[in-house]
């Protein structure tokens, strides 16, 4: 979800600006903010916030992609296109359109936002124009997995996570919608957070969040988080994940109220290490947050910070940065999808 207006520079530039950077140092940017001395055994003291590109209107929906050597694709909301970033080739277009295939203007955010891998290794769109949430398998086209609910359109899907049995998990809050409120004409009428099982039945899991942004699982899988970009309620919740695949035990898991207006940017994506330690974006950039929701500190981009997920080896965190696209080298490990 895009908060502010950004700025906007075109592709050319922003390929040019990597084909010189490619062979030399990679410029950095805000700082990493130590708040508890356990983060110094997830990010070491001379770690850096690395540019890879910039340029971008809204940089969201990272995921790392381990074909062809390696790559990162993620999405330009505004933009409607999905990029590809490759070590030693910088930056190219990977998908355009990449959420919005209709005719004329639709909103100003109608591409691609979430993206992530599902267990068969097939790439999993979240759709802001097409309302949908979308898969792809590598070499073909996209087919839909899901577009509605019980015959009511879904807003706008956010965000994203995939359950290793198949289940896809996503938020559906209103920032793709022409209005950018929830559609109570052809929709169902509110923010919801959403499961499609793998048999292809949609279940609305709850609308009690009333921005639901970004998702993740923890790593034993039995417990989802859900972030909620609202100003006057910035949290990430916790559920408890039944056996039967329904959310139990909603709780506030960790509260950004506090750091709200001061810095840039809100809860919005995030992804997890092995260890349970959340990587939230929120105010000023990345908070590393606790399996107790102890925050431990902040990679502070000084931007907006829409996203993040774990790439190369999975010890490297890649961050969505309003204009820029930027990585950081860290300590720990996580899925790097």
């Amino acid at each position: 979800m895009r908060i502010a207006p950004f700025y906007f520079f075109s592709a050319v530039i922003l390929t040019q600006h990597l084909a010189a950077q490619e062979s030399a140092n990679f410029p950095t940017i805000g700082e990493i903010v130590r708040v508890d001395p356990l983060l110094d055994e997830l990010i070491a003291s001379d770690s850096r916030i690395e540019v890879l590109a910039s340029g971008f209107d809204w940089s969201e929906g990272p995921v790392w992609i381990p074909r062809d050597g390696g790559f990162l694709l993620f999405s330009d909301v505004p933009q409607n296109t999905i990029f590809k970033w490759q070590p030693g080739k910088g930056i190219s277009t990977y998908m355009k359109p990449s959420g919005y295939t209709g005719v004329g203007s639709y909103s100003s955010e109608p591409g691609s936002n979430g993206l992530t891998l599902n267990p068969d290794g097939q790439l999993v769109f979240c759709e802001h124009g097409d309302r949908r949430v979308s898969v792809m398998v590598w070499g073909e086209g996209k087919r839909t997995l899901a577009d509605n609910w019980e015959g009511k359109w879904f807003n706008s899907p956010n965000d994203v996570v995939c359950h290793s049995n198949g289940d896809v998990y996503f938020t559906d809050p209103p920032y793709g919608l022409p209005n950018r409120e929830p559609d109570d004409k052809h929709g169902y009428g509110g923010c919801g957070v959403f499961r499609i099982a793998k048999t292809g039945k949609v279940s609305l899991l709850t609308d009690e969040m009333t921005r639901p942004n970004g998702i993740v699982l923890s790593p034993d899988e039995k417990t989802l988080y859900v972030a909620q970009s609202d100003s006057k309620a910035p949290i990430i919740r916790a559920f408890d994940l039944k056996d039967d695949s329904t959310l139990t035990n909603s709780r506030i898991f960790y509260d950004a109220s506090s750091e709200y207006g001061k810095r840039k940017g809100s809860p919005d994506g995030m992804t997890i290490d092995a260890q349970g330690n959340l990587f939230a974006t929120g105010p000023g950039g990345v908070h590393v947050i606790s399996p107790e929701g102890k925050l431990l500190g902040r990679i502070d981009t000084g931007e907006a910070t829409a996203n993040c997920c774990w790439g190369d080896d999975g010890s490297v965190l890649y961050l969505t940065a309003d204009m820029y696209l930027c990585r950081v080298q860290t300590k720990t490990m996580g899925k790097p999808w």
